[in-house]
């Protein structure tokens, strides 16, 4: 007999009531524990204590935690069938995984699994993918989980307009900016990802609240999601003042410097970004700038931030350029000289894999040995009302840009919602999971993972180091 197990689906149709759908667990027998839970205050006004409802406590569902368990009848994939050279079709194959405190432990095909008495629980033939990782999103200021808005007309308005916007804004986001953070984080499991970076503001109108109302949700969810964070002077590091705010905030476990267009914001390209990376050095964090620049302007700061981290040893490998407009206004010779430089330097661009006139050159940058990497940037904020929360969705838009249509192509553009973690090599050998890998994994309602990168396939289920924090399974 199959007893289910479910966190509730989500659903995007209104978000006025998406913590309410989002946070009931239904735990009525011994299954994993579901870190959202722990988190969201009954007194909120998004009505998150419906997280409970279906059982007696948070503290009931964090004890029938099963940290060693089976997954039985998960779907795998095996290898790549071919017609000459070309990959027409992915070989799957039914599986047993065992699960031990976070780490998959053993991996057997079903017809050859001995009897097991540990706790066992029925993926139902779903197939099995890595957990989705969205490595740019702005958790600390969102309209989501809340009434419907959007964002104000920006036609002929500048960035510093943007600006001015939020210096009224952010006041009144921050007493539920909690809440708000948290909403996304149950979205962002009903799509399959359990680790991101999040942007977090550092102005002078919030100071540090924006952080400091960030960490807390963080430290709701800690059981249930990762998440790395980024010091964000969104007013402009020298426009707004806030390098001392900025230092602060690298004592408070913030991993990345943050920075922002250093001419159009701050008027004085190699003053910002010296400043920037002073900070990083003297904390000795990474950084991660966000640079929207297309001028030549901000094909002079990309070249500046190369020669930076070469003078710099130290920051080599910490450096991530976020958006990187510029990259796309750049060809031939400059182009391939610019990326051999972010390859020597180790450098990582972080696209949200735009949409219109500007042509990110993505697959030649990963093709050099840059590391490139997405996020949803925002789900709905002031800037833009169009985010799903779905990285599915962003590999599936790469896979429509690059021309990436054919089975070989789909399964490649996968890497770009995984932290380029992929069941099959290039060859079709499984590489992952793997024996000691981390349990960090969805079930997806998919044959293979071209198809669910094709047809952005549902999340049935979401694993963060072992924990069911999203979705169904069944108890055997």
């Amino acid at each position: 007999m199959i007893k289910e197990f479910d966190v509730q689906n989500p659903q995007q149709q209104s978000r006025r009531n998406f913590l309410s759908h989002s946070a009931k667990i239904t735990a009525t027998g011994a299954l994993l524990t579901a870190g959202m839970a722990s988190g969201i205050a009954s007194a909120s006004p998004f009505k998150a204590g419906a997280m409970n409802e279906k059982c007696d406590d948070a503290s009931q569902i964090n004890a029938i935690s099963a940290p060693h368990y089976q997954l039985r009848n998960v779907r795998l994939e095996e290898g790549f069938e071919r017609e000459g050279d070309i990959v027409i079709a992915t070989k799957t194959g039914l599986y047993h995984l065992e699960i031990n405190n976070g780490k998959i432990v053993a991996i057997q095909p079903v017809k050859d699994a001995p009897a097991s008495t540990l706790p066992a629980f029925d993926a139902r033939g779903l197939l099995l993918l890595p957990a989705m990782r969205d490595m740019h999103i702005h958790l600390d200021k969102t309209f989501y989980g809340g009434k419907w808005e959007a964002p104000r007309p920006r036609k002929g308005k500048t960035i510093m307009d943007m600006i001015a916007r939020e210096q009224v804004l952010i006041p009144q986001l921050l007493p539920t900016s909690v809440e708000h953070a948290e909403a996304i984080i149950g979205l962002l499991h009903s799509k399959g990802t359990t680790v991101a970076r999040s942007h977090c503001n550092i102005d002078p109108v919030s100071g540090l609240k924006s952080l400091e109302h960030l960490k807390i949700a963080l430290e709701k969810h800690q059981q249930d999601f990762s998440c790395e964070i980024v010091a964000f002077p969104q007013h402009g590091l020298l426009h707004s003042k806030v390098d001392g705010l900025m230092r602060e905030a690298m004592q408070m476990d913030v991993q990345y410097v943050g920075g922002l267009d250093p001419t159009n914001v701050d008027g004085a390209m190699e003053k910002s970004l010296d400043a920037m990376f002073q900070i990083a050095l003297d904390t000795n964090k990474g950084v991660d700038i966000h640079l929207h620049e297309t001028t030549p302007a901000g094909i002079a700061a990309v070249k500046y931030m190369i020669q930076t981290v070469e003078k710099n040893p130290q920051l080599k490998g910490k450096v991530t350029l976020s958006h990187g407009f510029a990259l796309a206004m750049m060809q031939g010779a400059e182009l391939e000289g610019v990326i051999t430089g972010l390859s020597e330097q180790q450098f990582t661009v972080a696209s949200t894999i735009p949409l219109g006139k500007l042509n990110m050159p993505l697959p030649q940058l990963s093709q050099n040995g840059v590391f490139v990497m997405t996020g949803t940037d925002s789900v709905i904020d002031h800037w833009s009302p169009f985010g799903t929360g779905s990285m599915l969705e962003k590999a599936s838009l790469y896979a429509q840009l690059y021309g990436n249509s054919d089975e070989f192509g789909l399964t490649r553009s996968l890497a770009i919602a995984t932290g380029n973690v992929l069941p099959l090599d290039d060859s079709g050998k499984r590489q992952w999971p793997a024996v000691n890998d981390n349990a960090e994994m969805i079930l997806v309602d998919a044959s293979c993972s071209a198809e669910a990168v094709a047809r952005v396939s549902e999340v049935k289920a979401t694993f963060h180091q072992g924990r069911l924090v999203f979705g169904a399974v069944g108890k055997v």
